[in-house]
């Protein structure tokens, strides 16, 4: 397999002169545009196109596309190269089509929490057009790819386990067929059943059956508040087991990252950090300040009962009062659970320093969860004990013939 070439080159003097009588200036032969075009992120060689072109609308696209299927030259649809697939990689030269001019934000339906883009829009550029709306674009791939591409490639990201992937954001879309023809599929209806998904089919196809030229997306709420948290474990089995519990307990945490030792040494080296270099989670809470803090709250007690239950020679059989599922006495976590609670739009698991906070309290320890629990038993015991008296020695008619209680 290794000795296989890549079938010739189909670019042509000719198909060059169709293409600059189309877009003018807008087409690039230049050697290193052109192998900055060849290559993504990933470890593949890279394989320069033929030419650059870049369109500046759905219909250009489209008249590209017509003279790629007629003169049979090969197209790659071009986003922003951040890509670890070597997909963008022209293994038959051709034409890479550079959609970053294509940069409009066509619509924001405030009311209704969507938008629609052209394909070359960034992921930042739409989150700050949203925040004018009070809303955000939650799927962040860690890096600030297009969203014609993130659409092509079905980018997730860190936010995935509260608001899901490309596929669950992506209302609708324009495509640019094979042959050139345009097709629109899906529409801003949340319900419906009409027809085949076309739009779940074209999510992920990575340019092998149409361009992608408009994405319809879902919008969400910036949420008043948000938190994060980092804990670390002995091993890694407690941090798996942690994040089960975390998701079977029904915690709306918007983002859980897992990152073992090996990966905690390089960040600190890299960063010049000094977390533990142990299994670690990285935690993040949206939501009111309130529901901030229950779930912190919530997660920290389930960290620490997840130690418990896994460090070797401390095992108990006792059932847990939440879930019903198999617990045991918790007892102190082999590392920090600190919730680091930041008011601001939710950008990342490190807030920025002038973020303020919204509220505070000392790190997660067993003995402050047994004091808090006490105090709320005596004082749930103390209430019953009140009603209880107050029941048998105030009388009371509630409207039945008896005697009265006005002397």
């Amino acid at each position: 397999m290794s000795n296989l070439s890549p079938p010739a080159a189909t670019f042509s003097p000719a198909v060059e002169a169709a293409l600059r009588k189309l877009l003018g200036d807008r087409v690039s032969t230049h050697l290193g545009l052109r192998e900055q075009h060849g290559k993504d992120e990933s470890f593949h060689t890279a394989r320069a196109p033929d030419a650059v072109a870049y369109p500046v609308s759905t219909q250009e696209v489209s008249q590209i596309v017509r003279l790629c299927a007629r003169t049979g030259t090969a197209l790659v649809p071009f986003g922003a190269g951040t890509s670890l697939e070597g997909h963008i990689a022209a293994v038959r030269g051709g034409i890479c089509l550079d959609m970053t001019q294509m940069n409009q934000i066509l619509e924001i339906n405030g009311d209704d929490l969507d938008c629609r883009v052209q394909a070359g829009v960034t992921r930042k550029q739409l989150n700050l057009g949203l925040a004018r709306h009070g809303q955000f674009f939650p799927v962040d791939p860690g890096a600030d790819a297009t969203l014609g591409g993130m659409t092509a490639t079905r980018a997730s990201g860190t936010n995935a386990v509260r608001y899901g992937t490309m596929k669950d954001n992506v209302l609708g879309l324009t495509v640019v067929m094979p042959d050139g023809v345009i097709v629109r599929t899906g529409s801003r209806a949340r319900k419906s059943a009409a027809g085949y998904d076309l739009t779940r089919l074209f999510c992920g196809s990575e340019g092998t059956l149409g361009v992608i030229t408009e994405v319809q997306l879902r919008c969400h709420g910036l949420p008043e508040a948000h938190a994060v948290g980092v804990c670390n474990f002995a091993h890694i089995g407690a941090a798996v087991q942690t994040v089960i519990e975390v998701i079977q307990s029904g915690i709306a945490v918007a983002r859980v990252e897992l990152l073992d030792g090996p990966q905690m040494r390089a960040i600190n080296q890299y960063s010049k950090l000094a977390y533990a270099e142990q299994p670690t989670l990285f935690f993040e809470f949206h939501g009111t300040s309130a529901s901030v803090v229950e779930q912190s709250q919530r997660v920290a007690e389930l960290v620490q009962q997840t130690a418990a239950r896994t460090l070797p020679g401390r095992q108990n059989r006792k059932p847990r009062t939440n879930c019903g599922r198999p617990g045991t006495t918790p007892i102190m976590p082999p590392g920090p659970c600190a919730p680091v609670p930041v008011a601001g739009p939710p950008t990342s698991a490190c807030p920025s320093p002038g973020w303020r906070p919204v509220f505070s309290r000392p790190s997660w320890t067993w003995r402050n969860l047994i004091c808090w629990r006490q105090s709320s038993a005596m004082l749930v015991m103390v209430t019953f004990t009140c009603c209880y008296w107050w029941t048998k020695t105030t009388p009371r008619n509630c409207g039945l013939p008896g005697p009265s209680t006005i002397g």
